[in-house]
């Protein structure tokens, strides 16, 4: 019988397709039922016509149901796949607007730091409530696939209500591809491990070819690399002070650390404006607009151009196919993924969210233990565990204080920001995303009112060290090719 897969924030164009596109890569479940929910109709409709091409082109069985009604998508699902961005990118930016007024300069915004906390305000309520009907509605033990960010704060408070769920993230396969190119191997010769949390995960183990790669000779290859030991130079940094690699880019990793990008003259030394994940001020949020802005003007060219035939050759390394494959044939699969750490990582709270290889097959994910982190990454780690344990437990109980005291303890706004700052910078996004927050009701008016009485104390530039201006749509057309119906962003 066939299997069905729910996507919910299915509107995600991009995303979604690949994600597909992957599953039916696999043989055996080139006949599933797909159910796309999203509040969006028109993103649906987009997205359905694309997936309908696809069954067409390569003629296969599968076929596509989308609903804005989110339980009837997630009615006998046998999978759920969430990729959902609660508030969109309104939301967004102000995630990042508002902290710069505060000297905070992030380059996503989307895991802790100022930006990270207020996205799980948003998110866990939502996660939580997908999660729920999933329990109601799904078949019995149907395995949710979150993909959504902050990944361990949704994971987190998910698993809080056992909820059968687990966090996907790419970070490590990104990573591990990038450590074949410097060491001039191919992927498939290395056999890595990584333990810590989503974001900041270290590759504990290397070997090629069953030889262990040392720390030493893998900052020398990043020293010598013509591009990496330009555009890495803080993940190289804490590779040379910590012995280990971290998974996350340069800009990722940065705004979790309170040494980088606490001071803009700093941030300048540390960062490079080939890409926007080498650490430019809100450069995600830059990427997110133009790719909105290319969906909605080039969608129909993605329905005429000739795609691939779906097929293992272009399947993508992301877990969710992988997984399902595993479950439903049988085949092992190794990956890394986010699950309650129950003693995976000895140093670390049990009952935390990691990142930790695992294994999958038709008994479901296997999680063995790790050991101890390294001190010096268990001890990043655990600084950013206190931030998301506060702010997973405001969120879900609308928690004033408890949020402000998650922000306090963010290492990045903790190494900007006075105790009175914080204060004032939490009513602030409070009050501007109020719509969006609805378990803080009670608390906006008296966030306004102190708003209101207060002396303004977010008055530095928005502009950030590093920025640059969301490039407008004849630019991208000239500078920007479409690879299998989803842009690439040049």
């Amino acid at each position: 019988m066939a299997i069905k897969v729910a996507f919910i924030g299915a509107g995600s164009v991009g995303f979604t397709r690949k994600l597909f596109r992957d599953i039916l890569a696999v043989p055996e479940l080139q006949d599933t039922h797909f159910a796309l929910t999203d509040i969006s109709e028109r993103n649906l409709d987009m997205v359905a016509q694309l997936c309908l091409k696809d069954i067409g082109v390569n003629e296969l069985a599968a076929t596509v149901s989308t609903t804005t009604d989110r339980r009837e998508a997630l009615t006998d699902a046998d999978y759920v796949i969430n990729c959902t961005r609660i508030g969109g990118l309104e939301a967004f930016a102000l995630d990042v607007e508002i902290p710069l007024k505060y000297g905070i300069d992030q380059c996503v915004g989307d895991t802790i730091c100022a930006g990270g906390i207020m996205y799980g305000q948003r998110n866990i309520p939502q996660v939580l409530a997908f999660c729920e009907d999933t329990m109601e509605v799904a078949k019995p033990g149907a395995l949710f696939l979150n993909y959504s960010n902050p990944m361990a704060m949704n994971t987190w408070a998910a698993l809080d209500r056992d909820a059968n769920i687990v966090g996907l993230c790419h970070g490590v396969q990104n990573t591990t591809r990038q450590i074949a190119e410097v060491l001039d191997a191919e992927p498939e010769r290395l056999y890595v491990s990584a333990a810590g949390i989503n974001h900041q995960t270290w590759f504990i183990e290397i070997l090629e070819d069953g030889t262990q790669v040392t720390a030493e000779e893998l900052l020398e290859a990043y020293e010598r690399h013509p591009e990496y030991s330009k555009t890495e130079k803080v993940r190289i940094d804490v590779l040379r002070r910590f012995g280990y690699y971290s998974t996350e880019s340069n800009g990722h990793l940065s705004e979790y650390l309170p040494w980088y990008r606490k001071r803009p003259d700093e941030i300048e030394r540390w960062v490079d404006m080939s890409h926007w994940s080498d650490g430019e001020t809100a450069g995600y949020l830059r990427v997110c607009t133009e790719r909105r802005n290319w969906f909605e003007t080039d969608y129909p060219v993605w329905l005429e151009v000739d795609d691939p035939p779906i097929g293992p050759e272009v399947r993508s390394s992301e877990h969710a196919s992988w997984i399902i494959e595993a479950m439903e044939t049988g085949r092992t699969y190794r990956g890394h993924f986010n699950v309650r750490n129950d003693g995976a990582i000895a140093n670390l709270p049990a009952d935390c969210v990691v990142e930790v290889p695992g294994y999958v097959d038709g008994g479901g994910i296997s999680i063995p233990s790790v050991g101890e982190l390294p001190l010096a990454c268990a001890a990043t780690c655990s600084a950013s565990i206190s931030a998301q344990r506060m702010a997973k437990e405001a969120a879900v109980h609308g928690d004033v204080m408890l949020l402000k005291q998650a922000m306090l303890h963010d290492p990045l706004t903790a190494a900007v920001c006075s105790p009175e700052e914080v204060w004032q910078m939490t009513d602030e996004m409070l009050v501007a995303q109020a719509r969006w927050l609805p378990q803080y009701a009670d608390e906006i008016p008296g966030a306004k009112r102190r708003l209101a009485e207060a002396e303004p104390l977010g008055t530095k530039s928005v502009e950030g060290a590093a920025r640059l201006k969301a490039r407008p749509i004849e630019e991208l057309r000239a500078a920007t090719t479409s690879e299998h119906g989803i842009p690439r962003m040049g």
